[in-house]
């Protein structure tokens, strides 16, 4: 099994969450934090969307039926 390190630098270059905290450009922790809440992280969503701070997946759902899915990258 490979190990691979997190280049939180490079994360955070491409990171579109908005708020500030202590998980921006470490994924996995974000990842784990946004699960255990039943929510997506920022980045799964539009600006727009992210701006609300509504992580929820049916506003996810909500948002990708309204606008698409071509924001998600």
């Amino acid at each position: 099994m490979t190990t691979k390190t997190c280049n939180i630098n490079e994360n955070k270059s491409h990171c579109t969450c908005t708020f500030s905290c202590g998980k921006k450009g470490v994924c996995c922790e974000c990842l784990d934090y946004h699960r255990s809440r039943g929510e997506l992280p920022g980045c799964y969503f539009p600006k727009d969307a992210e701006r609300t701070g509504d992580r929820s997946i049916a506003n996810f759902i909500a948002v990708v039926k309204q606008q698409g899915s071509s924001f998600l990258k």
